[in-house]
């Protein structure tokens, strides 16, 4: 049965789009999906002409499975932020510690004669730096957005 191979997505979503594919219309569904609310989801898919009953019961359970693996993802989240010192911050120390490298790099190349850095090292620590900071930085602005 290909509308149940694993696709990327969630697994409500991917039964849902299978679902669609056989020619099914369920937009009351839809609407309610982009309303967030999982209450909402559930009446919209109850409510549903469109459905069989093994349809509704089959994307009951998938959302169901969807819900207990985001609050799963959360569990984990929550143990990392409560965990070590190096758990939490990690990902600060790393970007610290890259930038600390460049500078500390650029001023032994500048002030001592004969001290030279292999261009490939310096490639590969601009490569780390601008991941670095583009994963660290964009990553709060795209949070910051989202939340908004």
């Amino acid at each position: 049965m290909d509308i149940l191979k694993k696709k990327k997505g969630t697994f409500f979503g991917n039964l849902l789009r299978g679902v669609v594919a056989t020619g099914k219309k369920v937009s009351p569904v839809f609407d309610a999906i982009t309303g967030g609310k999982v209450s909402d989801i559930l009446e919209a898919i109850g409510g549903s002409k469109e459905l069989t009953a093994l349809e509704k019961e089959m994307l009951v359970k998938e959302l169901e499975q969807d819900v207990i693996e985001m609050q799963e993802i959360t569990k984990r989240w929550e143990s990392d932020n409560k965990g070590s010192f190096l758990a939490r911050n990690i990902r600060p120390m790393s970007l610290a510690f890259l930038t600390l490298s460049l500078f500390i790099y650029v001023i032994l190349d500048s002030s001592l004669d004969g001290f030279t850095i292999d261009a490939q090292w310096i490639s590969l620590l601009g490569n780390l730096l601008m991941l670095a900071y583009g994963g660290y930085f964009g990553a709060r602005t795209l949070e910051k957005i989202r939340k908004k």
